[in-house]
């Protein structure tokens, strides 16, 4: 007999590693497994996890519809770091806990943002698919070295791509409310969000998505961006405004804007993915065996401390306040 019910949506959970799985086992778990390779609709949800007691998710939508329908939920786990795919108010009026895993991926996004940087400042996109064509073709790039970097969103991602930018000299911008003393030793600079995009070569985003940081490089931000930027965004698609960027993009103003996130998953078709000039990368920034581990068992640690009813070590702040705002 099962003590409790666990419903894992999230599709890569203990993919690299059976550990987290097996701890939920070893408590008494029964534990449903997403077995259609992707996140699910909110019915598909609803008819999984009505009776479940604990929700591990991935990039689903958990909406207040969802949340209402399970009576016995008494957690959403977040086998991830963002959140703003969960209706937090609403759990919280429903006395539903929600945990998601900060830190546990920062290295790998911050890895995906250098490779995503290295592909489009030279040209390895077009130089793979001419040389496998037979086509001797060396697009003309730009280096790294000694360039100045754009930090939009100095949290613990944030940090670990400047880390990595010190590896080649960069001068090094960041922009966000809260000021880390760990800047310091990195020699980020704290600028205005409009400054750090007329100085810098790339800007990289790391914000979360709120209300006040949706849409935060809109048409007048991005046409600050110097001629030739390169923009990589690893955090949320809603933080830029698609349609601008598009044309910026197609009329070559900025050089090339790697992307990670989307509106939907997978991606509903633009005309911008099309482009030479776009790299495209299925949410992976934090799908590497470590990270995956760390993921797994921290969304399980928090899962088991609040059916044992202990208090989970990443409780959720349901508040919108402590956010980088534009300045």
């Amino acid at each position: 007999m099962y003590k409790w019910k666990v419903v894992v949506t999230a599709v890569t959970f203990a993919k690299a590693d059976p550990e987290p799985l097996q701890r939920l086992q070893a408590i008494g778990c029964e534990v449903i497994m997403n077995s259609l390779g992707r996140p699910l609709t909110e019915g598909e949800m609803i008819n999984a996890a009505q009776d479940a007691d604990a929700l591990i998710v991935g990039n689903d939508k958990v909406t207040g519809k969802i949340i209402r329908s399970c009576a016995r939920l008494k957690v959403i786990a977040k086998h991830g770091v963002g959140v703003d795919g969960i209706d937090s108010k609403t759990a919280a009026e429903c006395g539903v806990v929600v945990t998601n895993a900060p830190g546990v991926n920062s290295h790998e996004v911050a890895d995906l943002t250098f490779g995503l940087l290295h592909m489009l400042s030279r040209g390895l996109y077009i130089a793979n698919e001419a040389t496998k064509s037979g086509h001797w073709l060396k697009p003309m790039g730009v280096g790294l070295w000694g360039k100045t970097i754009g930090i939009v969103g100095v949290g613990k991602i944030g940090l670990a791509a400047a880390y990595r930018a010190m590896g080649y000299k960069m001068k090094i911008l960041g922009f966000d409310c809260v000021k880390r003393p760990e800047a310091k030793e990195i020699g980020l600079d704290y600028v205005a969000l409009d400054q750090l995009l007329q100085q810098s070569d790339f800007v990289s985003l790391h914000l979360p998505l709120t209300n006040k940081t949706r849409n935060i490089l809109d048409d007048g931000r991005l046409g600050l961006l110097k001629p030739g930027a390169i923009l990589i965004n690893t955090a949320r698609s809603q933080l830029v405004e698609y349609e601008t960027l598009y044309k910026a993009l197609l009329d070559g103003r900025i050089r090339g804007y790697g992307v990670d996130v989307y509106d939907f998953e997978p991606p509903q078709l633009h005309p911008m993915f099309s482009l030479e000039n776009v790299i495209l990368t299925p949410h992976l920034g934090g799908t590497c065996n470590e990270s995956n581990i760390r993921m797994g068992n921290t969304a399980v640690i928090n899962v088991i401390a609040v059916l044992e009813k202990r208090t989970p070590p990443n409780l959720l702040a349901i508040h919108d306040e402590l956010q980088a705002l534009p300045s």
